[in-house]
């Protein structure tokens, strides 16, 4: 029997970088907030969906202001944000069931497609965790920083003899993938600040990880100069 879908949307991040009062998952992309856009994205690709989107409690109310005077009718369970993104998914899981795939996504991923979060909601199926990978493209250098003195800003020093094998590195995205029940025993275990996304949490508790091609337009939102991509990208699509 096909697993019941869910998408957890995190959205409780300040967005400092941004600048401005407003985190960044409430700034507007061509006309509606970027959150809305994540949200849609799920709506589109799968409307039997089930949306829990993660809020910290000050911006709750202004999160459903904004679905009401905007006309974005969708029937979304709120969970609340929690001291760091590994508590906020901890949360969240407390309203899913054991037995469905669940999607965590970035709230401020909008550009991710329908096509891509419906191919990976089917090979979730047959695997329990997977997670959407882009392969890099820079060349990459190790650096540190090495303290100038006298109060100077730290300079970028190569390792030397250190080398990266490009073909080796592969960037995460999401929305990445899992059955329930296999995200909810990794969430279990004590928090840990190598944790640096879902992938990271599952892999620590034992857990195979899959991997399938992401996107190069999936980028995550976090500064004024992803913005502008972001509405070049948008107008690129309307086309």
């Amino acid at each position: 029997m096909e697993r019941k879908k869910y998408v957890i949307v995190m959205a409780a991040g300040s967005g400092t970088r941004m600048g401005g009062d407003m985190p960044k998952q409430f700034l507007e992309l061509d006309g509606k907030a970027i959150l809305r856009r994540s949200i849609e994205v799920f709506l589109a690709a799968c409307p039997d969906v089930t949306v829990v989107t993660v809020l910290q409690e000050p911006f709750v109310g202004i999160w459903k202001n904004y679905c009401l005077t905007s006309g974005f009718h969708c029937p979304q369970v709120i969970a609340k944000g929690g001291i760091t993104r590994f508590h906020s998914v901890r949360n969240a899981l407390a309203k899913i069931p054991d037995g469905a795939v669940v999607a965590v996504h970035d709230g401020v991923r909008p550009l991710v497609t329908p096509e891509l979060v419906r191919r990976m909601f089917v090979e979730c199926e047959a695997v329990p965790a997977l997670v959407p990978v882009v392969p890099c493209v820079d060349t990459m250098k190790v650096l540190r920083k090495e303290n100038a003195g006298d109060g100077a800003a730290a300079s970028l020093c190569e390792v030397e003899g250190a080398r990266v094998d490009r073909e080796l590195l592969y960037a995460a995205q999401t929305p990445q993938m899992f059955h329930s029940e296999v995200l909810r025993e990794a969430y279990s275990q004590a928090y840990d600040m190598a944790f640096t996304d879902d992938a990271s949490v599952v892999s620590a508790h034992g857990k195979k990880l899959s991997f399938t091609i992401g996107e190069r337009f999936n980028i995550k939102i976090t500064s004024p100069d992803d913005l502008v991509l972001a509405e070049a990208v948008v107008r690129m699509r309307k086309g």
